[in-house]
């Protein structure tokens, strides 16, 4: 695939950031423990909070804390975000083939961005951390727009900041809120298989347009010959 639905060259590649872009679950599952700790519960293993790492700090906590979470959601999301942020980036990494990846992509004039759920203030606390990263220069986070994935809105405005029309933009994401935003932006949607998606989940049914094992494999689907 070479080209959009719409017979357009594909001009830009939109991606999903954790989960996509960088394996940031040890992180999330590291700060999700920390609570545990505090509140003397059972740690959580890497097999059970992996798959919901896209859930950000809600879908983690309720692993932890189930029922209880909505009655101590505003102080377990505290403590959360503290431990969290305090060691943002200590065992994230980008997915095997991501920095390739978008060099790849750099060298063959195709534009990049970033359009995640996560909070503007921990995006940006998280990203320099990975100097690869510096050439994107449209990220837009879950509270840059007052909507957040699934709603279209974040896609539109990240096409819009890098003057390219969605139907020549791919999406890549893991969560089918990313497949639904991407589809109702008129995108080319790629599913992130190698992402953080549990057994519950049913991606089959999110109607992707492609799916992808590795990051590498998006070449394939942008006939990009990097041998």
């Amino acid at each position: 695939m070479a080209s959009s639905d719409k017979n357009s060259p594909v001009k830009a590649v939109l991606f999903d950031l954790d989960g996509t872009l960088l394996d940031t679950a040890p992180d999330l599952g590291a700060a999700l423990n920390a609570v545990c700790e505090q509140y003397e519960r059972p740690a959580v293993t890497a097999e059970v909070f992996t798959p919901v790492a896209s859930h950000g700090s809600r879908g983690m906590l309720q692993l932890a804390f189930a029922n209880e979470y909505s009655d101590m959601e505003a102080e377990l999301r505290h403590a959360f975000l503290s431990a969290y942020k305090e060691n943002i980036a200590t065992h994230t990494q980008p997915y095997p083939g991501v920095l390739e990846l978008l060099a790849v992509l750099q060298r063959e004039s195709i534009q990049v961005a970033i359009v995640t759920n996560k909070p503007e203030r921990l995006t940006q606390q998280l990203l320099p951390h990975f100097p690869e990263f510096e050439a994107i220069r449209v990220v837009v986070s879950g509270d840059t727009l007052s909507v957040a994935k699934p709603s279209p809105e974040p896609l539109f405005y990240a096409a819009e900041k890098l003057g390219i029309e969605p139907a020549d933009c791919l999406y890549v994401g893991d969560a089918e809120r990313d497949i639904e935003a991407g589809r109702n932006a008129g995108m080319v949607t790629v599913l992130a298989e190698y992402g953080y998606i549990s057994n519950e989940d049913q991606p089959q049914r999110w109607q992707a347009d492609y799916h992808i094992a590795s990051p590498l494999e998006l070449l394939k689907l942008l006939a990009i010959d990097n041998s």
